[in-house]
């Protein structure tokens, strides 16, 4: 391996005109036509095989062809990695390597080397004015290549030369990179930029600019600006620039008072707030004219004022609709009992909403009665399924001191305290007889009776009334009463179950899991589109009551805040599923059917009642008949009590 630093043959006297012609063979080229003449013209003068010129990856250590000469025609797209290779040495050591010969043998770690049939190798590295590595300039040839100082001068030259060409196109990029930055700048502002030579001619306008005079900047260019503003602004304007003449240099910039009209190509006018500045360039110096559309800007306030007000509008109306946020869904479904919502909210009609279990009837009372009139007063809720059928009547109306077993004070009944204000009868069918004619009664005359009161009692309240159920089926089979059920039916609101309110289930769940998280001081990542699809493939049978619980369980067992859902929905084979019974086959019973039916009736209502006729949980009272009437049933049935 030979080095520059060996001493070198004399100069041969052919030395100069080969210089000569590689020079003039590359003096009239730049860029890419600049480095394919070197490295062509250098094949040629010095008669090897190929030469490359290449720019350096340090980041990658890789080498990358700027232009590649091999054989008779150009390699495009050359790129390997230094490792192993003659270059490397050069690059790494940054000084230029001769190889004579043998170079397979001393870089047996360089593939292409073997494919080139190489036998010879001289590069010379690329440096910066930092002494950085740029690149690299290179032969290889098939043949010996002896020492000579024709080679090393060449090197030399164009070492130099493909430098300041790569110096120069990379100077050349960041100049085009910071002009298109600074051209993005320019027609990226709001403000018209207008550009005028000393003459006030027009030289150059960014897009704003175009955009208020309505006009496309080549047409106008060289033009005079004063087309573009009323005469008596154009004296203005000559006026400013004489004063800011007489300004030092750095203070040539001002403010125009009170703006400038201008006029655009279709002669609209705009008020315009206007800066005036003079610069000095290379050019020399120009005007440099800024204008802000105040039309525009008043515009821009009253949209961004109508805004406000839609915004606050809307944050009504969603506080009306969605109970303070706690109603949550945008799904079509969803929507429609939203819009009943919002249209039997003001007035006091009686209501009745429909809807599985768990799917939010009580939050859809509250929102109904947040957006009413009675909002001031309570919302009272009856729970019907869960209160004793012996306690129902005094939790409905009260009860006087001494009205039976336990009753030790006066108490006020639900629609006492509900007076004003509203009250919701969830599970409304699961009501008896008996307290479904008081209910019917109160929704007719506004009247009850306290339990052991002889006095009647007024109400002023709004009846909103849930089910489970399809009544008009327990009105058809007996089980409720018709009049009432018409009474309570007025304004039927049904809310979807929860399998068919589409995305309102990511809505519902990203809600229940900020609620939990917050409560429990947890950080959960968002959910991905697994989990979401995990979610809505799920069936629901618990509707929003079971999402909230998943949700909450999700919280709790959630690592590293990452929920997995696979672990927490049960399967769909162990959903529970309602069984549909057949229905009955109906047939005509005779006198004795009907008597017999009627004594298991009365036997089964005495054995639960412990064989006690009348009393809060009498006999009497399950049947919903009075006493005396239900011992002459026994009477006549023959039933008798045991021993």
């Amino acid at each position: 391996m030979k080095s520059i630093r060996k001493p070198l043959p004399n100069k041969s006297p052919d030395d100069d005109f080969l210089l000569r012609s590689l020079v003039e063979g590359t003096a009239s080229e730049t860029g890419s036509r600049f480095f394919h003449a070197v490295v062509k013209n250098f094949c040629h003068v010095l008669g090897t095989h190929g030469a490359w010129i290449t720019e350096y990856l340090p980041e990658v250590q890789r080498l990358r062809a700027l232009a590649f000469w091999l054989g008779n025609d150009f390699v495009d797209h050359y790129e390997y990695d230094i490792s192993g290779t003659p270059c490397e040495t050069a690059i790494k050591d940054k000084t230029f390597l001769h190889v004579a010969d043998n170079v397979i043998e001393l870089f047996p770690g360089d593939p292409d080397l073997i494919e080139l049939g190489a036998v010879s190798y001289m590069g010379f590295p690329l440096l910066d004015p930092d002494h950085n590595v740029l690149g690299n300039i290179a032969v290889v040839d098939t043949k010996t290549m002896p020492d000579s100082y024709r080679n090393l001068a060449l090197f030399q030259i164009f070492a130099a030369r493909s430098t300041a060409e790569i110096l120069r196109l990379k100077a050349e990029t960041q100049n085009q990179i910071h002009k298109e930055k600074l051209e993005g700048v320019f027609d990226g502002v709001m403000d018209a930029i207008v550009e005028l030579d000393l003459e006030f001619n027009i030289l150059m306008m960014n897009q704003a600019a175009r955009r208020l005079f309505g006009c496309k900047e080549e047409h106008y260019i060289g033009s005079v600006f004063a087309q573009f503003v009323m005469p008596g602004d154009t004296d203005r304007l000559y006026k400013i620039v004489r004063k800011i003449n007489r300004r030092p240099e750095n203070e040539r910039c001002i403010w125009v008072p009170d703006g400038l009209v201008v006029l655009n190509t279709e002669n609209k006018k705009f008020q315009a707030e206007a800066t005036i500045s003079q610069i000095q360039s290379t050019d020399g110096a120009c005007y440099v004219l800024v204008l802000r559309d105040v039309n525009e800007r008043y515009e821009a306030q009253k949209k961004i004022k109508s805004l406000q007000n839609e915004t606050e509008y809307l944050k009504d109306e969603i506080q009306t609709l969605y109970n303070r946020g706690k109603l949550v869904g945008e799904s079509i479904p969803f929507r429609k009992t939203l819009q009943l919502m919002a249209e039997v909210a003001p007035t006091d009609s009686t209501v009745l909403i429909y809807g599985e279990t768990g799917t939010g009837k009580e939050l859809v009372a509250r929102g109904i009665h947040s957006s009413s009139s009675r909002k001031g007063r309570p919302l009272v809720t009856v729970n019907c399924a869960a209160i004793p059928e012996a306690l129902m009547e005094s939790e409905f109306f009260g009860h006087e001191k001494g009205a039976f077993t336990g009753a030790t004070n006066s108490r006020d009944g639900r629609f006492a305290l509900a007076d004003g204000g509203t009250i919701f009868l969830d599970e409304i069918g699961e009501l008896n007889g008996e307290l479904q004619a008081k209910l019917l009664r109160v929704l007719q005359e506004g009247e009850y009776t306290p339990v052991g009161s002889s006095k009647t009692r007024r109400t002023d309240v709004r009846v909103i009334a849930a089910t489970n159920r399809d009544l008009s089926m327990a009105v058809q089979d007996g089980n409720f009463r018709a009049d009432l059920y018409y009474r309570l039916n007025v304004f039927p609101i049904e809310i979807p179950p929860l399998n068919q309110r589409g995305d309102d289930i990511r809505l519902l769940a990203e809600h229940f899991v900020n609620q939990f998280a917050t409560r429990m001081g947890k950080e959960i990542l968002p959910f991905d589109v697994e989990s979401i699809e995990c979610l809505k493939g799920y069936e629901w049978p618990g509707n929003v009551r079971e999402l909230q619980n998943v949700i909450e369980r999700a919280v709790i067992t959630a690592r590293e805040g990452r929920i997995n859902f696979d672990q927490i929905l049960p399967s769909q084979e162990n959903l529970p599923h309602m069984k549909i019974a057949d229905p009955p086959e109906h047939s005509v019973k005779t006198a004795q059917q009907l008597s017999q039916s009627e004594r298991d009736n009365l036997l089964l209502a005495l054995q639960s009642s412990g064989w006690r006729v009348s009393g809060p949980k009498g006999a009497a009272q399950l049947v919903g008949i009075p006493p005396s009437t239900f011992q002459s049933k026994m009477k006549a049935l023959g039933i008798k009590r045991p021993n």
